[in-house]
């Protein structure tokens, strides 16, 4: 994957463009991690914001979309291409402004981008 594809949706993920994923809720590899709350595309890093809850401790994340493996309309979820403790180690959220931060979503899409060529890398 490149540093523009951590931008878009995987081709075969599911997602329909104009689709509204806000209230779907986000399955890792290991489990529920949360809900999105939205999805943002400043600069055009696409990305969800995902409402973790109690999970992180009230906690947002920023995830790019081209983490998310399949968008599932039927049963309002959408599954990322990684664990819950992947999507805890990424670079912290804290306000809203960082959406809108080519800095701060460079940094995310890198640690992504790191994720995924480990993932290629053991396959």
């Amino acid at each position: 994957m490149t540093i523009d594809g951590i931008w878009s949706y995987a081709p075969g993920s599911g997602h329909a463009e104009g689709q509204d994923l806000t209230g779907y809720g986000v399955v890792a590899a290991d489990g529920t991690i949360g809900h999105v709350e939205r999805e943002d595309g400043h600069h055009g890093m696409w990305h969800l914001v995902v409402d973790t809850g109690v999970w992180l401790f009230g906690r947002s994340v920023v995830v790019p979309v081209g983490a998310v493996a399949a968008v599932d309309p039927d049963h309002r979820t959408v599954t990322l291409a990684c664990t819950g403790d992947e999507v805890k180690q990424a670079p912290r959220f804290r306000t809203d402004s960082e959406t809108m931060d080519p800095a701060y979503l460079t940094a995310v899409a890198d640690y992504y981008l790191g994720l995924a060529r480990r993932g290629s890398a053991s396959a």
